[in-house]
This record gives C-alpha cells, structure tokens and sequence, in this order.
C-alpha cells in the first residue's frame, strides 16, 4: 500500500460518510439541546416560547439521527436521512434567525410571547402568581456572546449544520444515491 492510497482510504472520504455526518448532525443537536438545558437549568436563564419553539428541530433530529444509526445501512435510507436532517436543520436556522431579529427589533414577536400563569383557585392565588409570575418576552436576549443571544448562536449553528447536510446529501448523488 503506497503512502497517497493510505491517504486516499484514511483521508477526507471515509472522514465524510453518511453516517459519520448523520451522527455528527445528531450530537451537535444534542449538545445544543445540552447547552439549552443548562442555561435553564444551572444558569437559571428561563426560556420564552420562540426558545421553546427552537428546541423542536433538535429534538427531532437528534431522534432521526439515532434511528438511522440503528436501521439506515443502505446509500439510499442514509440520504434520505440526510434530506430530512438538512430540512430540519434549515427549519432551526429560520426559527434561530427569526427570534435573533425579534431580540435585534428587525421583526415583530408574536403576541402571546410572555409568561404562562397556571389556573388559580381564587382571587387570592391569581394576586399571588401576578407578584411572582416573571414574564419571559422574546424581544429580549436574556444572555449575549460576542454580540449573538442565545438564538443567533442557534440560527448560525444550524446554518452550518444544514450545509453539512447538504455536503452529503451533493456527496450521495456523485457516488449514486438518489
């Protein structure tokens, strides 16, 4: 075996196989859902309904992703798996880029975006969910890195997740998936 046949076997081409892409897809979503769940749950950052709503995406992809590691063998079912990961992936890169341009004032938020109280017994226990209710706009980045709240960090994430998917799915057809 020569040195550029080692390379050739080793190299980009066995580094980018469907699986490897769908599972790569599948982790960064849950490490997305990861880091959603730590800053509410350690940082104590409360999610308002567009961040909720951004969540769905990776929970379905992280689903896609682990079945098709199960059952997905064939070129086909993997890119089939791929288009459906590049749909939802371009479904969170909307979502993200919509709630970072309600936060940025660019788009308007939708109206019921805010804080839930649940069903009160009485005018005593509603007086009291008001004084302790926190409202969670969406209009309003709770958190910023480098400029980007927590949904620009989603929507560019998502965007690169997409053309990861992409890269495959262009990768399937030139070695005959559909």
């Amino acid at each position: 075996m020569t040195a550029s046949s080692a390379i050739a076997s080793h190299g980009p081409n066995r580094l980018f196989t469907p699986p490897r892409l769908i599972a790569l897809i599948g982790l960064a979503s849950l490490a997305l859902i990861g880091g959603a769940w730590f800053f509410e749950l350690v940082i104590h950052l409360q999610p308002c309904k567009l961040c909720l709503e951004q969540r769905v995406p990776h929970y379905a992809a992280i689903g896609l992703a682990l079945a098709a590691l199960v059952l997905a063998r064939s070129p086909r079912l993997q890119w089939l798996v791929l288009l459906g990961l590049a749909g939802l992936m371009a479904w969170s890169t909307g979502l993200g880029f919509y709630h970072a341009g309600v936060e940025w004032g660019w788009f308007v938020g939708p109206n019921d975006c805010g804080g839930a109280a649940s069903a009160a017994a009485g005018m005593q226990d509603f007086m009291k969910q008001l004084q302790t209710t926190r409202i969670v706009a969406c209009s309003e980045a709770a958190w910023r890195f480098l400029g980007l709240s927590l949904a620009g960090w989603n929507a560019l994430v998502s965007a690169g997740l997409f053309l990861l998917a992409i890269f495959g799915l262009l990768r399937g057809k030139a070695v005959g998936a559909p």
